[in-house]
């Protein structure tokens, strides 16, 4: 009978948690005509024609074109369109629920090893991954944390039946967490509280700077003996693969990137980059993007503005710097909310259409996939949605349709579910 209970225990469990079924390919031709389209360019389109065949888009441009509508056509007057919006550096699919021990899997023992691939962990099922496609979110990267370097990423889209359909780019770039000169009291242990100098900082550095140059000699031996590690990182010198370093004081952004860019890493990537203005001038010697936090976030220190955050993306745009915007520090359940991060910044005096690209086509060509995503250009990937209003803008997010690759997503999940069971008390009781 216990062996019954458990049983039944676990089907009831795979039930709940299951997703709804992926959208079947696109199988006929699909317009949306009469709405206004936002490229992720930095162009707009008024009364806008999107026509797409076989997942690609075959026509973006004026309604007013003489062209022939085949297919289905979706009438989109007074509505906006959008390319899928890019969340990079989050660990969705890998966390369920974040008090839950055994379903947070973002992380594995040891400090250096960019050999764990967090793809082969990715839970395509989520339901934390199915509640980004509402609010446009259609496309992310997976990538692990914990540790020094805490493993390799891929780029996936939100709507599979695993992670082999899910995969768009696998192993893109390795994570790097540099040191912070400074940490905080372990009161725990005796020790003041507060943030004090870190006295291993320069032991840290000199530990990755050695990792660095062990695996590139390796990567240059063909008869050593084999290191799953070692072998991981040869991609980051040929230029395969990307480093994302995560960073956000002055003196470890400086440290990182002369570091990495010293030991022959072809392509960085800066995450967070809090006091990145002040080292401009080196990320752009060096044509260094910045992944940076989400604007929502108090001040680091007391001496910062105190709407220092909300400014920061705007300010490294106005120093000349490639800029996508990440929501590092923010749960996995607050991605979902990356347009209205991007949307603040137009009370910051950024325009509209560039603080869209922060999110689409910045993100996508910081990932290396604006062949095919970010953007709605001819021959790129249908992943695009439609909203009734301003998708930046709260109360104008609100999606019509969605399509990843041309096809049909729901943008049904289990909060939709419990949205319609409650209005329905709601009214029900008002009746």
């Amino acid at each position: 009978m216990k062996n019954i209970i458990v049983t039944l225990s676990l089907l009831v469990g795979i039930t709940s948690w299951a997703q709804q079924t992926p959208a079947a390919a696109q199988t006929s031709p699909i317009s949306i005509e009469g709405a206004t389209a936002h490229l992720g360019n930095g162009e707009v389109i008024e009364n806008a024609l999107i026509m797409f065949q076989d997942g690609k888009l075959t026509y973006v441009g004026s309604a007013n074109a003489k062209i022939a509508r085949a297919g289905t056509v979706i009438k989109a007057d007074g509505k906006h369109v959008y390319p899928g919006i890019i969340a990079p550096a989050k660990s969705l699919g890998l966390v369920e629920i974040d008090a839950v021990r055994p379903t947070r899997d973002m992380d594995e023992i040891g400090e250096m090893i960019p050999h764990v691939r967090s793809i082969i962990a990715y839970n395509a099922e989520s339901q934390v991954v199915e509640s980004m496609r509402p609010n446009g979110v259609l496309v992310g990267q997976i990538a692990p944390q914990g540790g020094t370097i805490s493993g390799t990423s891929s780029i996936v889209q939100f709507d599979a039946w695993n992670w082999e359909d899910a995969a768009i780019k696998t192993d893109d770039g390795i994570h790097l967490h540099w040191p912070s000169t400074y940490r905080r009291g372990r009161w725990w242990l005796g020790e003041p509280r507060g943030y004090a100098p870190d006295k291993e900082y320069d032991n840290n550095v000199t530990t990755i700077k050695e990792f660095l140059a062990n695996s590139k000699a390796y990567g240059k031996t063909s008869n050593a003996e084999e290191n799953p590690a070692f072998a991981a990182m040869k991609g980051v010198f040929d230029g395969n693969k990307k480093v994302y370093v995560y960073a956000h004081g002055e003196k470890e952004i400086a440290d990182a990137v002369n570091s990495l860019k010293n030991s022959g890493v072809a392509e960085v990537i800066l995450v967070g980059g809090y006091y990145a203005p002040k080292v401009a001038d080196l990320l752009k010697k060096h044509s260094i993007p910045v992944l940076v936090r989400h604007t929502h976030n108090l001040p680091l220190t007391e001496d910062d503005d105190y709407d220092y955050p909300y400014k920061l993306p705007k300010l490294l745009v106005d120093a000349g710097l490639t800029v996508g915007m990440q929501n590092e520090d923010a749960s996995n359940f607050q991605t979902r909310n990356l347009p209205f991060y991007a949307g603040q910044l137009v009370g910051q005096g950024m325009d509209k259409e560039v603080a869209l690209q922060l999110i689409t086509g910045n993100n996508a060509k910081i990932l290396g996939i604006d062949k095919n995503y970010g953007t709605l250009e001819v021959g790129k990937s249908a992943t695009l949605f439609i909203s009734e209003g301003d998708a930046l803008d709260m109360q104008g997010n609100s999606l019509t349709k969605a399509f990843i690759d041309g096809r049909d997503i729901s943008l049904k999940t289990h909060q939709t579910k419990l949205w319609k069971r409650y209005m329905g008390k709601y009214e029900a009781q008002g009746k």
